[in-house]
């Protein structure tokens, strides 16, 4: 007899991860593969990172730390946000998690009560909508465009016909790579404060943007809270290191979730965290770097037949509407794979409604796989 499986547990899958699954058999089987499908830096973690942790390996125990984290590294990530945007917020506030999905699971719980409604852009990234239907809270999915960025407005959220209890914003967003201005994100911020809408900021590719630095939603709200990661510009993915700044009748709620479903964020992890910080510099190579891939990519894409792209300020995704190629992208994507090598997402992990007609390229990769993909690309639909 057949035991049920709960309905938390019946999401639905984020297709990429699916997308890489089947690349990653394609190369193990003798097949080359162009991986433009996931969001991964191919840059590795900063050198004083390696040596940081390699260091703290030799002469700490690594045990658990605090579940907030390790003082030093909430120090450290407070001083950040002095130096980086010119905002003092406190230490205190500074959570340390398992990766920014901890922060959104903490979030989400800290935040939310049982059918409660929490808005999110569509396209936007998947886990969001999944987490939250785990969870018994209802996502209302709020379409954007073109017109507006690929970003949520006032204006939009007054004629949703909902009324939301939270909403969720990326700055640049994945899949678009689209940015809030700084007055767009002060109303919003200022917008949700005055109707008692919890505001969650993902800020998880700042730092990796093309005309200018991104603003931080803390700046204009400190009831908003801020979700970021170690995984992107600082390229640690596989380290599962991220941070949440959070209002401070928070903090001891989330400390006692963290307490009992993390116990402590990966304590070597945290030694290199603290350490990221001193490698800038090195850190903005890898910016310049993708700079370069998405000037190709924007050049090369439309000679391919992608010439509806969305705006790529930040980030390195490129968003491209390929509707007048096809109308089914998880079938599109697949075959491009087998007939060229090269792994791309489709729409539909994005955007439940129109993604059908929407392909996602990451452009993290290195530059010459990046010229290697477009000539592809270029040669199969020409």
């Amino acid at each position: 007899m057949a035991l049920k499986i709960a309905k938390g547990g019946t999401v639905a899958p984020f297709i990429v991860m699916d997308v890489m699954r089947a690349a990653n058999e394609r190369e193990a089987s003798g097949g080359d593969v162009l991986h433009m499908e996931v969001g991964q830096p191919s840059s590795s973690a900063p050198k004083a990172v390696l040596e940081a942790t390699q260091k703290a390996l030799m002469s700490d125990k690594i045990g658990y730390t605090d579940a907030l984290g390790l003082p030093q590294l909430r120090e450290r990530i407070a001083q950040y946000y002095k130096d980086y945007y010119k905002v003092s917020i406190d230490a205190s506030r500074v959570v340390v998690t398992t990766g920014s999905s901890g922060g959104f699971l903490l979030s989400f719980l800290c935040a939310f009560e049982e059918g409660d409604k929490v808005g999110l852009t569509a396209p936007g990234y998947p886990a969001y909508r999944n987490i939250l239907r785990a969870l018994g809270y209802e996502p209302i999915e709020i379409p954007v465009g073109p017109e507006t960025h690929f970003q949520p407005t006032p204006e939009i959220l007054d004629n949703l016909g909902v009324k939301l209890d939270g909403l969720i914003v990326a700055s640049p967003g994945n899949p678009t790579g689209s940015m809030l201005s700084r007055q767009d994100l002060q109303a919003l911020c200022h917008y949700c404060d005055h109707n008692a809408i919890r505001f969650i900021s993902d800020e998880i590719y700042h730092g990796i943007t093309y005309d200018g630095p991104a603003d931080t939603a803390v700046e204009f709200s400190d009831q908003a809270i801020l979700i970021n990661s170690f995984s992107k510009y600082f390229s640690m993915t596989g380290w599962r290191l991220g941070w949440m700044v959070v209002p401070d009748d928070m903090v001891r709620p989330i400390e006692c979730l963290a307490q009992n479903l993390f116990i402590s964020a990966p304590t070597l992890s945290q030694y290199g965290g603290i350490a990221a910080f001193d490698c800038i510099e090195e850190l903005d190579e890898n910016v310049a770097a993708y700079a370069k891939n998405r000037e190709l990519l924007l050049n090369e894409l439309p000679k391919a037949g992608f010439d509806k792209l969305a705006p790529s300020d930040g980030a390195f995704y490129i968003y491209a509407d390929v509707a007048h190629l096809t109308n089914d992208t998880q079938a599109f994507c697949k075959k491009i794979l087998n007939e060229t090598g090269v792994a791309l997402t489709p729409g539909v992990d994005f955007d439940s409604e129109r993604g059908q007609h929407f392909m996602r390229f990451s452009y993290a990769g290195s530059f010459a796989h990046m010229q290697e993909a477009a000539k592809r690309l270029k040669a199969y639909l020409a």
